[in-house]
């Protein structure tokens, strides 16, 4: 690993990710074998002018081992001194930067029910936590590092060492790390991706039609809708941050009732460690009524059961095949990466900032407006070079979106 790069990481990610402001506090959450790049992370933020960076660190394994061992009764538990430190500090104004180093299959062997029902009991203990994040007042990021078992499964043909160095050099290319000027790059790619926000917004789109092989989907929009991509405005300071690194996506709600027909996904999703594989879901007036899937099912359908709108989309999302991630080759088993080279959709929870008032009705009244609440918000991909999106406007006029995979 280029130690030089590490460093020009860390500042995109507490520069452009965060935006960190003068006076601001930072809380990292990372994992244990992700200190080298914490380190980097906590310097560049101090330099940019922190008040105070403080890191939560987990362990993977830890986690399995409650799941494995733990009394049924406890898995509900997300204890309420807990809930008070996280709403303390998005409250305060601190940016959040979450670091990931996947195990992809740590959870293989684990009862999915298990591991569901810790979700559901952590999903309610943080749902506070999370409204303060949907109003828009916390910076947050979402950023990724290599560990062996991920380097292992994204490049099975390389020993250990060699693995977690390619992955690492992936990772640079990916997200624009590799260059004389990686902060002025990120500048110019989310002004990319603006554009094809606004091109959206100003469209007036009733519904997108989305056809491939195994999929032949309607899906309406809210009234109110608002394409997203690249970055968000902090509502308190009006700091413009980048909440994914990488990123390649435009996205928005879908209307909760609003979605209609068949939907296949083109690429695995791992979730909390278990992986889903060629699935395909059916919809019905927004909800699901049937689905598949060749590997995972139980975990699919513990997260479909997970609350009443976890059966329904939150996120409808637009990525290009043309994006770095999708070029080059990999899948990545990870979201925050695969997300990122396919068009997607999310079950669960909708983004309130996607939907015009969105920010003035509590989370559960987002079905006023036409978005879905749920405790849960899952990416699963489904596209390819083989995929069309179209629009039909609301004067019946039928605009082509993307062509094979590409935007038209």
């Amino acid at each position: 690993m280029d130690r030089s790069l590490l460093k020009k990481y860390a500042q995109v990610a507490v520069r452009v990710g965060v935006n960190l402001q003068p006076g601001q506090p930072l809380i990292i959450n990372a994992p244990v074998t992700a200190l080298e790049f914490v380190r980097e992370l906590t310097e560049a933020a101090y330099t940019a002018g922190a008040s105070l960076v403080k890191c939560d660190y987990y362990d993977d394994y830890q986690n399995k081992l409650r799941y494995l061992y733990s009394e049924d009764q406890y898995l509900d538990l997300f204890p309420n001194w807990l809930s008070t430190y996280m709403e303390g500090y998005a409250e305060s104004g601190a940016c959040v930067i979450s670091v990931l180093a996947p195990n992809p299959d740590l959870l293989a062997d684990v009862d999915p029910l298990k591991i569901a029902r810790a979700n559901k009991g952590k999903a309610m203990g943080i749902a506070r936590y999370r409204e303060i994040f949907g109003r828009g007042g916390v910076s947050w990021l979402g950023i990724a590092v290599p560990s062996v078992e991920w380097a292992a499964k994204v490049f099975p043909e390389l020993d250990s060492l060699e693995g977690v160095h390619a992955l690492w050099d992936l990772i640079f290319k990916i997200n624009r790390i590799d260059c004389e000027d990686p902060i002025a790059s990120w500048e110019k790619h989310v002004e990319t991706l603006q554009e094809k926000v606004d091109y959206l917004n100003e469209l007036d789109i009733k519904s997108l039609i989305y056809t491939a092989p195994g999929t032949n989907l309607t899906v309406d929009l809210p009234a109110g809708y608002l394409f997203e991509g690249g970055g968000c405005v902090n509502t308190d300071n009006d700091a413009y941050y980048v909440p994914n690194i990488p990123t390649e996506e435009v996205f928005t709600a879908p209307y909760k009732y609003g979605v209609n027909g068949t939907l296949k996904a083109t690429m695995p999703l791992n979730h909390n460690g278990v992986l889903i594989d060629d699935f395909a879901f059916e919809f019905k007036e927004g909800k699901i009524i049937n689905f598949s899937a060749e590997k995972g099912y139980d975990s699919l359908k513990a997260l479909i059961e997970t609350d009443e709108g976890a059966s329904y989309l939150g996120e409808v999302a637009l990525v290009p095949v043309s994006s770095p991630i999708y070029k080059s080759g990999k899948i990545f088993y990870n979201t925050l990466f695969d997300e990122n080279a396919s068009c997607h959709f999310a079950l669960g929870r909708a983004y309130p900032t996607t939907i015009k008032g969105g920010l003035d009705v509590s989370g559960k009244d987002l079905e006023t407006i036409g978005g879905n609440f749920s405790l849960i918000h899952v990416d699963f991909m489904v596209g390819s070079d083989s995929l069309n999106v179209d629009a039909v406007l609301k004067n019946g006029d039928k605009i082509a979106i993307f062509k094979k995979g590409n935007w038209a």
